[in-house]
């Protein structure tokens, strides 16, 4: 890798005024300088930006291909206070099992690869599937190729066996390590050993398992971040999800701050460091402005796989540090997709090289539209995403 990291970060036009913590970076740059070349591992950036380079092997996903589908509609029991239930109100709601199937079979024919499955959670924060579980085995088995994740919240070894021979391929949770989150943000009576035995639940099962960490649940504090990754590498699952909280629906009488960039920065570093051979994603979910490209930047510096969305700049600065590069166009509107593309085992997308991605910079700041792109390796190109 090339030295001197914070040069580098000023080589990047839109990165050039950007404050950055000079003792983080030194230290990520001294863990990058750590790898072989061989085993530093390619970032993969899913980009609503890129779009002028898809190619008959690459073509956008479209905004059917991953939507979400909640059993509960826009209801949800516990009102956590980052979300007060608002982020299952635009969600296609499927309230009967018969209602799921004409819905699923609907939005196959529009073209979907796949789609979330989730609800709101009753007081004990369990999701009540099993009136779906007949439905869903239904759906697999007439659409084999059809991707169902599911957002599992708490459940005991018995319901996730039950949803694994259901037919769901990715099953995901939130892994929370501090009481006072789960009592006070959550409104919940379980305790941290309840998450905690819920994902070791769902390892133990076939299911992919994608826990995710929402960095600043804690009124935008980090809190019990550093346990749930401590409990995630005592049951290694197939990848995680690292977001940072974005609490729009937030009450007035319990705000929260914007967790600190250096702070989420180093915690990148950390679960890294922890989790060395498990897939790490950023996921969409971030703060906007600055904050978004402060945090984008460190998760580039400490070797996070894949980065959903990235802030203008990321992709030209992982191609400066030397990271293998690849880009997949990826709509906004795609909800489980991130999740699902990151346990490729050989991910599609286009191999960029350095000129290729200053080329594409250049053409997007000056508003122009290239039609194609020059690919460096595109092994096993595929326009579906696999599981």
């Amino acid at each position: 890798m090339t030295a001197n990291w914070q040069r580098l970060v000023q080589a990047v036009e839109p990165l050039q005024d950007l404050e950055l913590d000079r003792n983080l970076v030194a230290a990520l740059e001294q863990d990058g300088h750590r790898f072989s070349e061989r085993a530093v591992p390619p970032v993969h950036f899913y980009t609503p930006t890129f779009k002028s380079y898809q190619t008959s092997e690459l073509k956008s996903c479209g905004k059917n291909a991953w939507p979400a589908v909640s059993v509960t509609g826009g209801d949800g029991k516990l009102q956590c206070d980052h979300c007060k239930a608002a982020i299952l109100e635009p969600m296609i709601p499927a309230r009967t099992p018969e209602e799921l199937w004409r819905v699923v079979n609907g939005l196959i024919d529009d073209g979907a690869l796949g789609l979330l499955l989730t609800g709101g959670s009753n007081h004990r924060n369990e999701v009540e599937y099993a009136p779906y579980y007949q439905t869903i085995r239904r759906i697999k088995d007439s659409h084999p190729e059809f991707r169902i994740a599911a957002h599992a919240a708490l459940m005991d070894a018995d319901a996730a066996l039950s949803m694994a021979h259901a037919g769901v391929d990715v099953a995901m949770m939130d892994v929370i390590g501090a009481q006072e989150t789960i009592t006070n943000v959550y409104h919940l009576r379980r305790s941290v050993d309840d998450f905690e035995r819920t994902l070791e639940n769902l390892v133990r099962t076939p299911m992919r398992v994608v826990p995710h960490i929402v960095i600043g649940l804690h009124y935008g504090r980090m809190l019990g971040e550093w346990r749930a990754l401590e409990i995630i590498q005592r049951h290694l699952p197939d990848a995680v999800v690292l977001v940072v909280v974005m609490p729009f629906y937030a009450p007035e009488k319990k705000p929260f701050a914007t967790p600190d960039s250096t702070e989420v920065g180093r915690f990148f570093q950390a679960a890294r460091k922890a989790l060395p051979d498990t897939p790490l994603l950023l996921g969409c979910a971030r703060p906007p402005g600055e904050s978004r490209m402060q945090i984008d930047t460190y998760a580039v510096m400490a070797g996070l796989d894949g980065i959903a969305h990235p802030a203008d700049g990321a992709v030209e600065l992982a191609a400066r540090l030397g990271r293998r590069v690849r880009v997949t166009p990826a709509c906004c509107s795609i909800v489980v997709g991130d999740e699902v593309m990151a346990l490729q085992d050989a991910p599609g997308g286009l191999e960029l090289d350095i000129d290729t991605i200053l080329l594409e910079e250049t053409r997007r700041r000056a508003g122009d539209r290239g039609i194609g792109i020059p690919v460096v390796s595109a092994p096993n190109p595929r326009t579906e995403i696999p599981v």
